[in-house]
Order: C-alpha cells, then sequence, then structure tokens
C-alpha cells in the first residue's frame, strides 16, 4: 500500500469567521453597554452588532471616554482582525496554540473552541456527545464521592448555589442519589430528550464514571460497563477534534488503568493530568490524595501506524483527566494537536 492510499479521516470543512460568530461577542461582560456607556460607546456598540465586522478606524476608538472600555474594543478588534486575516477559526486556533506565549483572552479562545466544536456535531442527535464537548471550553466543577464523578458547568453551578441561599450544588451532585430530579440534574438516557431542547443546557451535570462495581459478597466483585458513558461520549468528541485538525483518524476508549510495562506516550488532558502523568511514567510515588484527582484515562490508537514517529508506531497513545486541587476541570484540546507524536508536522 503506497502513500495514497493511507487511512485519513474525513471531517467537514473549516469554519470562516463571519458576523454570526463575532455578534455574541459584543454582549460579553467587558463589552456589553451599562448606564455609564458614554454616547460615543453606544454609537460603536451598535454599529457593531449591526455589522460585526465592519470597518472601525482609529478615531471611533479615541472618541470613547473611558480608558478600559477603549482597551477592551482595541482588544476585540485586534482579535477580529487576526481571525479574519487567518482565513478560518481552524488555522486561527492552530497558530495560536502552535505559537507559544499566548495573550488573548480566554473567553475568545473558548468561543472560537465552542463555534468548532459545534460544527463538528453538528447532525448529531446524541445529547451526552454535545454535553461532553462542553468540557473543551467551559471549565467544570467536579463531584467525587465512593468513586462516582460527576462534572458540572462551574458558572452555572455557582449561579445555582448562589440563587438557592448557600445550596450547594456539588455537594448535593456527589450524592448516590443525584438524579433528574436534581437541582442541576445529571444527564441520563431518560432526560436526553429535556437536553436537547433546553434553553440552557450548561445547567445539566456529566456523570464521568464510566465503570461501576458492585460488591457482591464473598470477596465476588462485579464490574459494569455505564451505557451512554460520559467519558465514551467524550472520547468521540476528541476522536473527531483530532480528525477535524490534523486529517487523522483514531480510535480513544475509556480505561480504568495503564498496565503497560511499554508505556511510551502519554499526553495529559489538563494541567494537573500531565503532571500526574508524567510522575507515574517516571514511577514517581505520588500521595494517594492526588492520585485521587486523577478521574480519567483513555487509549488513543492510530487507524493507520505509519501516520506516527516511526520509532513508537503502533504502540498506543494514554491520554488523562484530572482535577485541580480546588475540585475543577478546564480541558486544554490543542494538548492533543501539539503533543501527538504525528509521522510529520501538519
Amino acid at each position: 500500500m503506497d502513500d495514497s492510499e493511507r487511512t485519513r479521516a474525513t471531517s467537514p470543512p473549516w469554519l470562516r469567521a463571519g458576523d454570526a460568530f463575532f455578534r455574541p461577542l459584543l454582549a460579553m461582560p467587558e463589552l456589553s453597554l451599562v448606564a455609564e456607556s458614554c454616547a460615543d460607546e453606544r454609537d460603536l456598540h451598535g454599529r457593531l452588532v449591526e455589522a460585526p465586522t465592519s470597518d472601525v478606524g482609529d478615531e471611533a476608538l479615541e472618541r470613547i471616554v473611558d480608558a478600559d472600555v477603549r482597551a477592551n474594543y482595541a482588544t476585540f478588534l485586534s482579535f477580529r482582525a487576526a481571525l479574519v486575516a487567518a482565513g478560518s477559526l481552524e488555522a486561527y486556533y492552530l497558530a495560536l496554540v502552535r505559537g507559544g506565549a499566548n495573550t488573548v483572552p480566554p473567553p475568545f479562545v473558548d468561543a472560537v473552541v465552542a463555534a468548532i466544536v459545534a460544527h463538528l456535531l453538528q447532525g448529531s442527535d446524541d445529547a451526552f456527545e454535545h454535553r461532553a464537548a462542553q468540557l473543551l471550553h467551559r471549565p467544570q466543577r467536579i463531584a467525587l464521592r465512593d468513586g462516582r464523578v460527576v462534572a458540572a458547568d462551574r458558572d452555572a453551578a455557582d449561579r445555582m448555589s448562589a440563587k438557592a441561599g448557600g445550596f450547594d450544588v456539588m455537594r448535593h451532585l456527589a450524592g448516590a442519589a443525584a438524579d433528574v430530579d436534581a437541582a442541576m440534574p445529571v444527564l441520563t438516557k431518560a432526560n436526553a430528550h429535556a437536553f436537547a431542547s433546553a434553553s440552557n443546557r450548561y445547567a445539566f451535570a456529566l456523570d464521568l464514571t464510566h465503570e461501576v462495581a458492585n460488591d457482591l459478597g464473598h470477596g465476588l466483585t462485579f464490574t459494569m460497563t455505564r451505557a451512554n458513558s460520559g467519558p465514551a461520549a467524550l472520547a468521540r468528541v476528541l476522536e473527531r477534534w483530532i480528525a477535524h485538525f490534523l486529517g487523522v483518524a483514531t480510535t480513544i476508549s475509556p480505561l480504568q488503568r495503564i498496565d503497560d510495562p511499554a508505556w511510551t506516550w502519554h499526553i495529559g488532558l489538563d494541567v494537573e493530568a500531565t503532571a500526574l502523568l508524567n510522575g507515574l511514567y517516571r514511577g514517581e510515588a505520588l500521595e494517594p490524595e492526588r492520585l485521587q484527582r486523577l478521574i480519567g484515562l483513555f487509549r488513543l490508537d492510530f487507524a493507520d501506524a505509519r501516520e506516527m514517529r516511526a520509532d513508537i508506531a503502533g504502540k498506543p497513545v494514554y491520554l488523562g483527566l484530572a482535577t485541580s486541587a480546588e475540585q475543577t476541570l478546564k480541558l486544554k484540546p490543542q494538548n492533543l494537536l501539539i503533543n501527538l507524536p504525528l509521522a510529520t508536522a501538519i
């Protein structure tokens, strides 16, 4: 089989940034109008809402009274110019994550990722995939109890707890009885239809427990893989993510542990997971409390081993997911784009 016959992943075309992408950004707190907004700010904001990609001259910024507001609009316009010049959201994102130091405000980067994953899931009616995709661009709070792992959108959970006057949403989610009647329902097959039509899809929690162990007594344990597993849904989203950017077909499967004496390559999907996997790979003795933060493991296999670096072709790549000490999770999907052991740079 020659190079022209290699297995290549298929994916939707890349996205161009237009008015529909930029307009929602103008509703961000840093750019939205307030009672104190001056007339020139109101005029500029109104023009941009009407036509988000319209030209804005320096004089329009200079007329805005508040210096912080001027700086916020200048940042938005600089981001807009770079994104348009890149030709697509994907090209912009790749250049950004491969370029080293990043000074772009996180909400702008998250908006790019959100648009791309929404594009990847067009045509999918799988509620679990859509909820898992939120992890790529929305920080999560994690509830842990008796081996159960539940992720809730950080901002939605914090607003709900504050509105409830001290009711701790995360403590409730950690309980074994958390179900569709919870203040923040855990997504299940039974309520997946409600997720699809919900006005706020961030108000659903995602169960990241892949396997459930039942003690049968007499030293016997029955382990069952959960139907509609959150990690399995996340794995499918990550497969699409890699195929879309790199054109490489992969299979990603959730794991309970890594039992591989020839462990060669790993990628942390967040800062904490990177540090934990590095330590485990080096054979370091890690504190049990810290090890408990490792809430997800995955095995990634290339469909075509020739797409990998020759020295490790055919070997699995292990992925990790972990919470911070504060039990929060912020995925770094760019890690999959810059750290996969590819045969050639893409």
